[in-house]
């Protein structure tokens, strides 16, 4: 009998590592910024993360990622995990949470 894989916990879990990681110049971490796009699962326990940073140049552009990979890879079911950076769509301020906002007096 095969072990099911539940995505949405490992899901969350994932979600719970990504909140750790701050972006070093705002104060609020990257899942709450909305730089995470998507998280994929597969049946292997490989994770894919779909993520943009806040613009092409960014400070963090080499070291984000490899933290956000890194991390995900700490997790004890995960098998692999690979950071895909993307500007498509361009980040803007509508896509941080309203918590973010309110940590940073937008609100």
């Amino acid at each position: 009998m095969s072990e099911t894989i539940d995505t949405a916990a490992l899901g969350e879990k994932i979600v719970t590592v990504i909140k750790t990681i701050y972006d070093p110049e705002i104060p609020v971490d990257i899942y709450e910024l909305g730089l995470i796009y998507d998280v994929f699962v597969n049946e292997d326990y490989e994770v894919k993360i779909l993520m943009t940073l806040t613009t092409p140049n960014c400070p963090v552009a080499e070291t984000l990622p490899l933290e956000v990979e890194e991390k995900i890879k700490s997790i004890n079911e995960v098998k692999d995990a690979e950071v895909e950076i993307t500007f498509d769509p361009p980040w803007n301020q509508e896509l941080m949470s309203e918590e973010a906002k309110l940590e940073l007096g937008m609100l």
